[in-house]
């Protein structure tokens, strides 16, 4: 990663849309807004599992709506993503908020930093399909849904092979969506509501919040 002092590295073009430099030129404050958003995602990343655990319970007659809770884990690839606007970022918050969680002991262990990796390789891929040039609520969506998808395939391979189709099914879709909602549109929300604050004035997602 290169640190870059020009002025103008950080522009956009019309329609939403960021320049080659902006994608592929990290700064210091790229690194460390993204290590911070990934670091506080670990945190909460833990808390949620303890969360998942203790509900579980409630969900003995059938696992598999337990799903719907499941959109949080994605949540920092798909916001690395949309704030930072580099490639590699919904990748590093990720995985970053995965080897957070996993230090600080959550019931997974170290597979959860498989997860991360998997899960932010597949955010990263729709907003790579996007050229890194679109951050418009459809892109955040889809970003959230096969990251989503990618996690549901993993669950399903790993913890649940012996479920039934049906439930394998319903426990997928509810992933997707919760997913789609709360990390995809989720992060779309805070995105804005940081832009409209200033806070965001030194990455290209503040100075573009109307395009967003």
């Amino acid at each position: 990663m290169t640190e870059t002092s020009s002025a103008t590295s950080d522009t956009d073009t019309t329609d939403g849309q960021a320049t080659a430099s902006t994608s592929s030129s990290w700064r210091t404050v790229d690194v460390v807004v993204a290590s911070a958003v990934g670091v506080a995602f670990g945190v909460v990343f833990w808390a949620w599992g303890t969360l998942w655990q203790t509900a579980s319970a409630a969900f003995t007659a059938f696992p598999p709506a337990q799903g719907f809770m499941y959109g949080v884990w994605l949540a920092p690839g798909v916001l690395g993503g949309l704030l930072i606007r580099k490639r590699g970022a919904a990748i590093y918050t990720e995985l970053v908020a995965a080897i957070v969680s996993a230090l600080l002991g959550v019931a997974w262990g170290l597979n959860v930093i498989a997860y991360g990796l998997v899960e932010g390789a597949a955010a990263e891929i729709v907003f790579a399909f996007a050229l890194y040039k679109s951050w418009r609520l459809p892109v955040a969506l889809a970003a959230a849904a096969v990251a989503g998808a990618s996690a549901a395939l993993l669950d399903l391979a790993f913890y649940y092979p012996d479920w039934s189709g049906s439930w394998q099914l319903v426990y997928g879709a509810l992933i997707v969506v919760s997913s789609v909602v709360i990390a995809g549109f989720g992060s779309w929300l805070v995105v804005r509501g940081l832009a409209r604050t200033g806070v965001l004035a030194p990455f290209a997602s503040g100075r573009d919040q109307s395009r967003i």
